[in-house]
C-alpha cells in the first residue's frame, strides 16, 4: 500500500477506528477483501489495467454502496483510484490491517507497528492524509481559512527560533511536541489545522518552516481543485449548471463550485479551468482550429502540387 493512501485512510477512518465502530469497519474491510479476492469475475474486471479507474469504482459504488459503512465505501474506492490495478487484493487485505490497528492500538503501538521511515514516505504519508482532511471541508471559503491559519503559523515559527526547535525536536516525544501545539493554537485554529501541523510533527521533517510552507501550497490546490472558473458566452440557466457541475464532480471525485461569468468574445460555448485542468469548448476555440486546419491543409495541397 503507497504511503499517501496510508495516510489518507488514516485522517478518514482514524478518530472513528479508535471509537467501539472502529471494529465493525475493519470487519468490512476484511469482507471486501475476501469478496475481491474469492469472486473471480469481480476479481478480474477490478484488477484489469483495459477497465478504466471510473469504470471500477462505479463497479464498487454499485456493489457495496447499501452494504457497508460510508467511511469504509470512501477509503475501498479511494484504493481503486490510488493504486495499480493488478495489486488492488493485496492491498485490500493490508487495508484491513491499517483499519484494524487503528482501532486496537494506542498512537504510539501504531507507530512501532505501522512504521513509516523517512522523509520521502512521511511526505507521501502526510499528502495523502491533507487530501482527506480537504475533502472533508464543504465549502472552498473553509479550505481557504486553514490555509490562512497555516500561513500565519509558519510565520511565527520562522520568526521565534526557540519555538521552531522545540516542535522540531526529534529527541521530544511526539505527544510532548502535540501538547505544545495544542497550547498555541487550540480556540485559535481550526481543528483541521491543528491536525495537519501535528501530523509534521510526528514525522521527519527536516525543516518545520519548509513543511509548513508546503501544507498551504496543498491547501491552495485543494482550493483550486474545488472552484470551476467558467466563462461562458451567455448566461448559464440553473439546470445547466447543474448538469455542469455534476459532469465536473465525476471528473474530480470532489464537489465543484461554479464561478461563472459571461464573455461574449467566445462567441458561443465555454472555457471551464479547474486547477490545471483547462476545458475550451467555445465557438472562438473551434474556429481558430478550423482556421488552422484549412492552412494546413492548404499548405499540403500547394507542396504536392508544386
Amino acid at each position: 500500500m503507497r504511503y499517501s493512501l496510508r495516510g489518507y485512510v488514516t485522517a478518514v477512518v482514524g478518530q472513528a477506528a479508535r471509537q467501539d465502530v472502529g471494529a465493525q469497519l475493519a470487519d468490512e474491510v476484511n469482507a471486501v477483501a475476501h469478496l475481491v479476492s474469492r469472486t473471480n469475475d469481480l476479481a478480474v474486471a477490478l484488477t484489469d489495467f483495459g477497465v478504466p479507474v471510473t469504470a471500477r469504482k462505479a463497479v464498487l459504488q454499485d456493489l457495496l454502496a447499501d452494504r457497508v459503512h460510508p467511511l469504509v465505501l470512501r477509503v475501498v474506492m479511494r484504493a481503486v483510484q490510488d493504486e495499480r490495478a493488478d495489486e488492488l487484493p493485496t492491498v485490500l487485505h493490508e487495508l484491513y490491517e491499517l483499519v484494524r490497528h487503528l482501532h486496537e492500538l494506542d498512537p504510539t503501538e501504531l507507530r512501532a507497528e505501522e512504521p513509516i521511515v523517512g522523509r520521502t514516505a512521511w511526505r507521501q504519508f502526510s499528502a495523502g492524509f491533507a487530501a482527506a482532511v480537504f475533502e472533508d471541508m464543504g465549502e472552498v471559503s473553509e479550505i481557504e481559512e486553514v490555509e490562512d491559519e497555516l500561513f500565519r503559523f509558519s510565520r511565527i515559527v520562522e520568526q521565534v527560533p526557540a519555538l521552531r526547535s522545540a516542535l522540531a525536536d526529534p529527541t521530544r516525544p511526539v505527544a510532548d511536541r502535540r501538547a505544545l501545539l495544542d497550547d498555541l493554537l487550540s480556540g485559535k485554529a481550526r481543528p483541521a489545522t491543528l491536525d495537519l501541523v501535528g501530523v509534521l510533527l510526528a514525522g521527519h521533517t527536516r525543516d518545520l518552516v519548509v513543511a509548513l510552507e508546503w501544507l498551504v501550497e496543498l491547501a491552495a490546490q485543494a482550493r483550486g481543485w474545488r472552484v470551476a472558473r467558467v466563462r461562458a458566452a451567455r448566461p448559464v440557466a440553473g439546470d445547466d449548471q447543474q448538469a455542469l457541475a455534476r459532469a465536473l464532480e465525476r471528473i474530480t471525485d470532489q464537489p465543484v463550485e461554479l464561478q461563472i461569468t459571461e464573455d461574449p468574445s467566445l462567441l458561443g460555448g465555454a472555457v471551464v479551468q479547474i486547477g490545471d485542468l483547462l476545458v475550451d469548448a467555445s465557438l472562438e476555440h473551434r474556429l481558430v482550429q478550423l482556421e488552422e486546419h484549412l492552412l494546413g491543409t492548404e499548405g499540403t495541397t500547394r507542396g504536392a502540387l508544386s
